[in-house]
This record gives structure tokens, sequence and C-alpha cells, in this order.
């Protein structure tokens, strides 16, 4: 499996694609091929305007999926979501590969703005029959039932390792088949440590193994369930 990434920082934050390729190899699925075009606070219309990149990467990368992002914060609404996001999803069918809708979460502050997020992805995945993972609606899920697990990082945007776990075990659930309850507690954490070296001094890390870490199990295991309800709920 070859998959593309396409989106910002809340694609890329605590190296996500990676935990999803751990994940889908611990799932006995092999472990896929990622590759990411994602850059800090950019919508999808600002990747349509870097046609190229885009058009290269789908035209040439055998991909066999593309996950596809919006923009969260501010999210820039459902009209232009489907506009440009249904741009993408057929640039991603003119090269057969088959698009994914990563839906996005409200920040900690405004959990109200997660319905308007909700509806657009919905409604665009139900007008293309493009893939919908639906990460914010299990976000929504486990703030309500479990808010002592912390999915969000300090900025209270952006997603902490466990978010970021949801993230991956919600896709790799997706595009696998695989039992998000038999999924491991893995992950990788931008912070301490690691989070000065790549914010305040960004620099290659030779050694992914200096990020990557173990979860604590009993959030992961809420994690699992809530994917398993709400994924199983929206019939996915």
């Amino acid at each position: 499996m070859k998959v593309l990434f396409l989106g910002n920082s809340h694609t890329y934050f605590n190296d996500m694609p990676r935990t999803f390729a751990r994940l889908c190899a611990a799932a006995g699925a092999g472990e896929p091929q990622t590759v990411l075009l994602a850059h800090s606070a950019r919508p999808l219309s600002w990747h349509l305007e870097e046609y190229f990149e885009l058009r290269y990467n789908l035209l040439y990368g055998g991909y066999d999926y593309c996950v596809i992002q919006q923009q969260a914060h501010p999210f820039p609404g459902a009209q232009q979501t489907a506009r440009d996001g249904g741009r993408v999803i057929e640039l991603c069918r003119a090269a057969g590969t088959v698009p994914v809708l990563l839906m996005t979460w409200a920040e900690r502050a405004a959990p109200q703005r997660q319905q308007a997020m909700t509806l657009a992805y919905r409604e665009l995945a139900a007008q293309t029959g493009a893939l919908l993972a639906p990460v914010g609606e299990i976000w929504q899920l486990l703030r309500q039932r479990s808010p002592e697990i912390e999915l969000f990082w300090r900025d209270g945007e952006h997603a902490s390792p466990l978010g970021d776990y949801l993230i991956a075990a919600t896709l790799c659930a997706l595009l696998t088949g695989a039992d998000p309850q038999a999924l491991p507690s893995l992950g990788a954490d931008f912070s301490g440590e690691a989070e000065i070296a790549f914010f305040d001094h960004p620099q290659v890390r030779e050694d992914p193994a200096q990020i990557e870490t173990a979860l604590e199990e009993a959030s992961c295991a809420a994690i699992r369930q809530a994917i398993r309800e709400v994924c199983a709920g929206a019939d996915l």
C-alpha cells in the first residue's frame, strides 16, 4: 500500500503518518509507504494553487490512497471545502487513486465548531463517494465520555500523541479493515526535548526512536473502543 497525505500541520504533527504505517504493519497488513505533502496553516486551496506539485505526485506516485485534510483552525467552511476538496478528489480519481477524507476536530476552547466540520466532511463524502475517516466525531465522543484523556497538544489545537494515535488508528482500521481493538498502543511524541529540537531548532532526526514511544494503555483502549463505535455506527 502506498499513501499520500495531503494537508497541513495537523497532518504531520507527531509524525502521524509514521504511526499509521507502524499500526498497519502491526495489524498484519504490511507496512505501507507514506508520502507527505503538508504545509503549516495551509488550506486545500493553497495545494490547488501549487497544482503541479500535487499533479506530479498523483500522476506518477503510484498511490493507492490519498488522505485529504482541510485546514482546521480556522475552518474555511463547507462551501470552500466542497469546492476545493471536490477538485482534489477529481484529481485523485483521474490518477486511479482512492480519495480519503480525514475529518478535522474542533479546538479545545470551541467544541461547538465540530458540527460544521462534521457536516461539511460528511456532505462531501456523500456527494463524491470518497472514503471518510470520521476523526472529528470520534474526538468529540471521547471529549464527552473521557475528558481525562488529553487529545490536544499544549496549544489546544494540534493533537497530542494520544490525539494522533486516534487519527492513525482510525485510518489503519479504515484502509486495512483491521479491528481497532487489536492495535497496539504506540505513537510518537513531539513534546519535551523533542519539541525543543523540532520547533526551536529544527533539525533532521536520524533516529526515529528518539520520538517514538509506547502510549498509556488504558487511554489507547478507550480510543480504540470509540473508533469501533463511531465507525460501526457510520457503516464504514
